[in-house]
């Protein structure tokens, strides 16, 4: 196996030359979808499994329906989910992750499991910045 340092990181390469910094870059939008508030809870409970739209909102707690269905709609559009419709009353749709969504839904978790495993030293530095501001 070759030497860490020999690996090429494309993602590093292009952060290096300053690409994702600019305000045109396209991965910005999808950094956008995949990262927000609603984006990052949407991706963990879709790793569970199929969920229609309802059984999202009871779910992610405090999520309006218009910012649910706006999280979906980039998610989707930008191929990390699959909107399945049934024509039926009441009107039955679905939502899924596709391999992508897995793929990307799989990191946020990593980054979400990181949040909670150090949650204490958080609040910790929250509560001291807070109580010195006071100061």
């Amino acid at each position: 196996m070759p030497p860490q340092d020999d690996i090429p990181h494309p993602l590093s390469e292009k952060i290096r030359r300053g690409e994702l910094m600019q305000a045109d870059c396209p991965s910005r939008e999808v950094l956008k979808h995949m990262t927000s508030r609603w984006g990052v809870l949407v991706l963990v409970v879709l790793l569970g499994g199929t969920h229609r739209f309802s059984e999202l909102r009871r779910k992610i707690g405090g999520v309006s329906e218009k910012m649910l269905s706006q999280t979906l709609q980039g998610l989707e559009s930008d191929g990390f989910v699959n909107r399945l419709s049934r024509p039926i009353v009441p009107p039955y749709v679905e939502y899924t992750l596709t391999p992508l969504g897995e793929a990307a839904a799989v990191k946020v978790e990593a980054m979400v499991d990181w949040i909670e495993n150090n949650l204490p030293e958080i609040m910790q530095f929250r509560s001291e910045n807070a109580d010195a501001e006071k100061s």
